[in-house]
């Protein structure tokens, strides 16, 4: 694969970009990862994308994440930041006709992208999303309860002490991962990759502590009342043991005319890991379904 990587200049810094170059003509993929303060690692497993339909894609890290780390400015996590650096990369990595798909948090932010009715959006993939988090906080109450009891009470007594931070909430959190993240083993290699490209600051300033303790500055985000204005061909993903649930990823769908939704069946949060196959081959069918809606 001919593989481009390098840097682009953003409002506070430098992010770092990856083009994966295909050999077709066709507008690339533009992928969001997610967070916040995490990294496009994992979701380099699209790579192949780029052979299967001829299509470039393009990952960056956001600003303070991943191989973006620099800055420590808190001022920098924030919302509208984050949506002008995508329109920034946008624009420095010559991404006129784009289609883009987001990750979990990725999600969160292509949807606030798209309402500021940028041109040339060929069309929008959520995967995993979360686009209310109100309603995301509400859902991690209802699987909480699905948890060991033990597990539940250190998690509630942690969070009343105000001792995130330690090894027993960790575990804790590992358990809720195990179940509603991830339900396949990730290699030692990935885990310690991630956890050294991801910036905690920039997740606890925008989110919080944990998946389910949403305490940052996007407690309050919720998209949905402007879910109808979005006009690109849209498709929705999600894992049937998603912590991004299917019925708040079905509830999303229904709001974004003409949108599709595809659940996987045996995955949680991170079906391009659980599922590879089927999340390539049902990313690349809308995508060439998507070239003609759009066009």
């Amino acid at each position: 694969m001919n593989i481009e990587e390098g840097f682009v200049d953003v409002t506070g810094g430098k992010v770092w970009y990856r083009r994966v170059n295909g050999a077709a003509n066709a507008a690339p993929l533009l992928v969001l990862h997610g967070g916040p303060g995490s990294s496009c690692y994992a979701l380099q497993r699209l790579d192949k994308l780029a052979e299967d339909t001829g299509r470039a894609v393009v990952y960056y890290d956001q600003l303070g994440a991943g191989r973006s780390k620099g800055p420590t400015d808190k001022a920098l996590w924030n919302l509208d930041r984050y949506v002008q650096e995508l329109g920034q990369v946008r624009e420095q990595l010559g991404l006129d006709k784009v289609h883009i798909l987001g990750h979990s948090w990725g999600t969160t932010l292509l949807a606030a992208y798209l309402l500021t009715k940028p041109d040339g959006v060929k069309s929008a993939i959520f995967s995993s999303p979360c686009l209310d988090a109100p309603r995301w906080a509400k859902d991690q109450e209802r699987l909480l309860k699905e948890l060991p009891e033990e597990t539940q009470a250190v998690i509630a007594r942690c969070e009343a002490e105000g001792t995130t931070d330690s090894e027993e909430y960790q575990q804790a959190m590992r358990v809720f991962a195990k179940n509603f993240v991830c339900r396949i083993e990730i290699s030692p290699e990935e885990r310690e990759m991630t956890t050294k490209l991801a910036n905690l600051d920039v997740y606890n300033t925008m989110w919080g502590p944990s998946e389910f303790c949403v305490t940052g500055n996007l407690k309050e985000f919720d998209c949905t009342p402007r879910l109808h204005e979005l006009r690109v061909p849209s498709l929705f993903l999600c894992g049937r043991y998603d912590e991004a649930t299917p019925e708040s990823t079905s509830y999303f769908s229904s709001l974004v005319p003409g949108a599709q939704l595809h659940i996987f069946e045996n995955s949680a949060h991170s079906p391009y890991r659980e599922q590879p196959e089927e999340y390539r081959e049902t990313v690349a069918e809308f995508l060439d379904q998507a070239k003609f809606a759009s066009s």
